[in-house]
């Protein structure tokens, strides 16, 4: 049998990206006409079909759920991959783990490969880099075709499925409240840019911690990172010279490296500087000192959505479709990054 022209494929061949054949074959105003009419020529000749992702016969279970997650570096993912495995092995399911990279191009394709008869429905973190497009095509084509899909952690308003999260928002308020209650008055903010929801929330809390106590609001105490790359040398540069007492990081890379910066400017941690976390994995346990952090429950937050999409996948076709949202309640777990 002949395979299947991907998407890939079309894009390789007319040396363009694959957002830009997904938009063509869309009929999307962003794309040029001449590219579009290309594109969609290609297609038609090699008698593409657009809906790889309907692909996945309903009829025909594998037993097998999809995992797409955002990067691997922290260790909340693998605490959810692990909370997911638990439930569905226990439900006689297998588990396939695809890395986005926070690439959208990445994510598209995982999605085009995993649904393509693999697996009966998908887990998802998005890719930093689909929240930044606001592209989420991909994703409402999977849900209009039956394939089940449960967000969790970076999940977005504009897609109706089940979705398991945290409260980002209250989550960054009790870390900001614990510094504000140790005595500390200037607290940083390390944070990454606003499009990925996760960073955008939990701002907003320390935002609104501040002002429920009264302290005035200085933006030049937060940073916004765009590149995890380059996160060590801002965070460096950061630090140096605001006189800070205490350091909230939207995750624990950031406080680690915020306390590396405090020590190389001659400041001791909790003495001079209080530094708050959050995820609370391998890193902030064994660093010395220890951190501080907001507990995000990762292995509870994948057992949810393993349980939510078996029970979707698992329930009578007439049933009527609805969509629910479990937040997870973050808890503050307080080690030696802190004062007492």
């Amino acid at each position: 049998m002949k395979p299947k022209l991907t998407l890939k494929q079309i894009a390789k061949e007319l040396d363009v990206s694959i957002s830009t054949v997904s938009k063509a074959l869309r009929d999307s105003n962003e794309i040029g006409e001449d590219t579009r009419q290309k594109i969609k020529a290609f297609a038609k000749l090699y008698n593409y079909k657009p809906n790889n992702i309907a692909l996945s016969l309903k009829n025909r279970k594998t037993k097998t759920i999809g995992i797409i997650i955002p990067e691997i570096v922290h260790h909340f993912f693998t605490t959810v991959i692990s909370g997911v495995e638990k439930v569905a092995n226990e439900r006689g399911y297998n588990v396939l783990v695809c890395l986005s990279d926070n690439s959208f191009d990445k994510e598209v394709l995982n999605m085009e490969m995993l649904a393509n008869g693999s697996t009966d429905g998908f887990i998802m973190s998005l890719a930093k880099e689909t929240m930044q497009k606001q592209d989420y095509h991909h994703l409402m084509e999977a849900i209009n075709h039956g394939m089940p899909l449960v967000l969790f952690d970076r999940v977005v308003d504009e897609i109706s499925c089940d979705k398991v999260i945290i409260d980002d928002v209250i989550g960054a308020k009790k870390a900001v409240q614990h510094l504000l209650d140790i005595g500390c008055k200037r607290i940083g903010l390390i944070s990454t840019v606003d499009y990925v929801s996760v960073g955008k929330l939990r701002t907003k809390g320390y935002k609104e911690a501040l002002q429920e106590n009264g302290v005035a609001l200085d933006e030049d105490l937060i940073l916004k990172i765009e590149e995890i790359e380059n996160s060590e040398r801002e965070i460096e540069d950061f630090i140096a010279g605001k006189k800070l007492d205490g350091v909230f990081a939207v995750n624990e890379h950031f406080a680690i490296s915020a306390i590396k910066a405090i020590q190389e400017n001659g400041l001791r941690v909790p003495e001079d500087v209080s530094v708050i976390g959050f995820t609370d994995g391998e890193l902030s346990k064994r660093f010395i000192p220890s951190l501080t952090t907001v507990s995000q429950h990762g292995e509870r937050m994948g057992e949810e959505a393993a349980t939510m999409l078996i029970e979707k996948l698992e329930r009578s076709a007439t049933e009527d479709e609805h969509y629910k949202t479990i937040i997870v309640e973050a808890g503050l777990v307080t080690r030696n990054s802190t004062k007492s």
